[in-house]
């Protein structure tokens, strides 16, 4: 069943990816939205096409080895492993307070568009928010 949702997660990627190139060169003079529209669905098309060929191209590769499919099993799911994965992440999202701060006072210095500003501002908004119900939520937990 997994090796059929991989299949089809490739599909999808495909599919997205040749839409997107067909609105490049389709669209003539595109406007407004329809002016990003086929790049985001090329960006997506890519990425999920990598992420389902990953899955198919390593369940191939271990599918004649299960001793080391156990073992990257294990490695996925060890402890240590994940909270140094938790402490990393921790540390990219510190890096990531002070980036955004000064992208947004970089983008208003340089009278850049109000809505590219406040788009930036509801990302920073929204991420931490997300980040502190983590914490408090954790917090609850401990």
């Amino acid at each position: 069943m997994k090796a059929k949702t991989d299949y089809m997660v490739t599909s999808l990627g495909i599919i997205l990816l040749a839409a997107g190139l067909y609105l490049v060169k389709a669209l003539p003079d595109p406007q407004g939205m329809l002016l990003a529209l086929p790049y985001i669905f090329i960006g997506f098309g890519c990425g999920i096409f990598g992420h389902g060929m990953g899955n198919i191209i390593s369940r191939k590769l271990t599918k004649n080895a299960p001793d080391i499919q156990k073992k990257l099993e294990i490695e996925k799911n060890d402890e240590r492993n994940i909270a140094i994965s938790n402490r990393a992440k921790a540390k990219a999202f510190d890096m990531m307070t002070f980036v955004f701060g000064a992208l947004m006072v970089s983008f208003a210095l340089m009278r850049i568009d109000m809505t590219a500003v406040l788009l930036l501002v509801f990302v920073y908004l929204f991420v931490h928010g997300y980040g502190i119900y983590f914490r408090m939520k954790y917090d609850k937990e401990m």
